[in-house]
């Protein structure tokens, strides 16, 4: 990027790359019958990964899944919160898409209500990894207590699932009652460590030792808008702006790739762009559409994330095999040798299907292409439960495994460009209007 003469050459291929671009989805119709039956079939095999391959007891989501039968990390039922609150907001839209009668999905959530109000809380977070028991999972050493970003990704599901069930019978209206007493009991305050930033653990036996204060921008911008909401543990709006925004310092003016960052993904000049789970995570709920504050527009933000990954991968300034203008999408994911967080700048070759599949809002005709690539061009990508995590065909390197994190949002995403489901229902929250009003958000308002 320091290299002045390359980054006018790329920045103005990209310029007309991206006039291309925007006159090809404003011509090309990708909602046809083909279409819409191949996004039916990978958002239903997508979210069997927790309807079918969830943890039996608990009725949560698995951390992983490997269809090979080897777990080199750990036993294969040890559950994930965050991963589980995707899993709530993908059977709603599973019910929704008729993939499962609507009783069936509330005795599953009904269970999983259940099992969640008994599991270990700290402070009313919960920790990254359960055992079926409910009891924590250190997820390391001294990550042995709540873990509020994963938290925050439950109780986005509960949120969602509370307002989806609340207008039903009686015994839905008493399980959304249950989702609602559920997410009130985090204590956001606590969380604070009395400072003006939200810490991302706490431990029982060793308090804030990891000492990690989650300030932006990346995937935890859920986490301070829930915490803005909350009816009975609030935080005070400077937590937000003096945490998170960094007082204003989170506003960049880089441009890569033709597009602009609006936000600091890192602080660092030779890094521009994180993975693209970040414009994932925090907006299964949170409708980026019309969303805007004094630092960005959110729209904008995440289109222009999505979009710096595509073309990257159509320029594919590294070289490696397969990138192209159907086959793109970084983010962090199975690697390799183990596990990396893939975006532009730590670039190993590896494309996970998750980032181009939840990214359909955003990108629908880059989106679909990707898609139509892997389910008409490929079979050794795709199992029962959709796309496998991620594959390098520079390496000849793909596993037949999955994780929650990365399946659970494809059919969440997908829906939320098909129908705005779940933006609609969560976005339809008051304690959630009451928080952004609080932050100093425009957004459009649900009811």
């Amino acid at each position: 990027m320091r290299n002045l003469p390359i980054y006018i050459f790329i920045f103005l291929s990209i310029s007309c790359a991206r006039k291309n671009n925007t006159q090809l989805a404003s011509s090309v119709n990708i909602k046809n019958d083909s279409n819409e039956k191949l996004l039916d079939r990978v958002q239903k095999e997508t979210f069997n990964y927790f309807w079918e391959g969830g943890e039996p007891i608990s009725g949560a989501a698995r951390e992983r899944i490997h269809m090979d039968n080897i777990y080199p990390y750990h036993d294969k039922d040890i559950v994930t919160s965050g991963g589980t609150g995707f899993g709530i907001l993908a059977t709603i839209v599973a019910i929704e898409r008729g993939f499962i009668k609507r009783n069936e999905g509330f005795d599953r959530l009904s269970k999983l209500t259940n099992w969640l109000t008994s599991a270990e809380r700290f402070h009313g977070a919960w920790s990254h990894w359960l055992l079926p028991s409910g009891k924590a999972m250190p997820f390391s050493k001294f990550d042995d207590g709540g873990d509020l970003v994963e938290t925050a990704y439950l109780a986005q599901g509960l949120i969602t699932a509370s307002q989806y069930f609340k207008s039903g019978n009686n015994e839905e209206k008493e399980l959304a009652s249950k989702m609602e007493d559920l997410w009130r009991g985090i204590d956001w305050q606590w969380y604070t460590n009395g400072e003006k930033v939200l810490f991302w653990h706490w431990s029982p036996e060793y308090g804030w030792k990891m000492n990690f204060r989650v300030r932006g921008y990346n995937e935890c911008l859920i986490m301070y808008i829930l915490a803005a909401s909350s009816p009975d543990h609030s935080i005070d709006p400077s937590v937000f702006h003096e945490g998170y925004m960094r007082n204003g310092e989170i506003l960049s003016d880089r441009i890569y790739y033709g597009y602009k960052t609006i936000l600091d993904h890192y602080d660092t000049d030779d890094k521009a762009v994180g993975p693209l789970f970040w414009a994932h995570y925090s907006y299964l709920g949170l409708n980026p559409h019309d969303l805007k504050d004094k630092y960005a527009d959110y729209w904008m933000l995440n289109q222009n994330h999505a979009l710096i990954h595509y073309q990257h991968c159509v320029t594919n300034p590294n070289h490696y095999k397969g990138y192209s203008d159907k086959c793109w999408g970084l983010t962090s994911s199975y690697s390799i040798t183990g596990y990396a967080g893939h975006c532009p700048e730590e670039d190993l070759g590896v494309i996970s299907p998750t980032a181009a599949l939840s990214s359909f809002p955003y990108t629908p005709v880059e989106s679909m292409r990707f898609l139509k690539f892997l389910y008409e061009e490929q079979d050794s990508l795709l199992g029962e439960y959709g796309p496998y995590d991620a594959f390098s065909f520079d390496a000849d390197w793909n596993l037949p495994r999955y994780l929650a994190i990365d399946q659970l949002p494809i059919p969440i995403m997908i829906e939320n460009y098909r129908s705005g489901l779940i933006w609609n229902l969560f976005m339809s929250s008051p304690e959630i209007q009451k928080g952004l009003d609080k932050l100093g958000f425009n957004y459009k308002k649900h009811s």
